[in-house]
């Protein structure tokens, strides 16, 4: 069974960045393709970035250019770096893997941009 564990939201002013984590349990990064999903107040989850077991990383067009996910499969953990945020990026992150898996959802981390 697989457990991930969302860190490292929290509350940031526009233009701010934060740097979120995701620690897996077992080596499902050597596996399995990963992503960085969100979900907003009354919307729906979506992909906000996804990486390969070879690193090639796609991005929803609302994040291009701001952040940037990657993986340390030694260390079973993922990361996404969020720069230049907006209060658009508020949400709950959750990683998963790519396409994501139902029993595999965490708890997520909360971010709230705002000034």
């Amino acid at each position: 069974q697989v457990q991930l564990v969302e860190s490292g939201g929290g509350l940031v002013q526009p233009g701010g960045s934060l740097k979120l984590s995701c620690a897996a349990s077992g080596s499902i990064f050597s596996i399995w393709p990963m992503g960085w999903y969100r979900q907003a107040p009354g919307k729906k989850r979506e992909l906000v970035a996804s990486i390969t077991r070879g690193d090639s990383t796609n991005y929803a067009d609302s994040v291009k250019g701001r952040f940037t996910i990657s993986r340390d499969n030694a260390k079973d953990t993922m990361y996404l770096q969020m720069n230049n945020l907006k209060p658009e990026d508020t949400a709950v992150y959750y990683c998963n893997t790519f396409p994501s898996r139902d029993t595999a959802w965490g708890q997520g981390t909360q971010v709230t941009v705002s000034s």
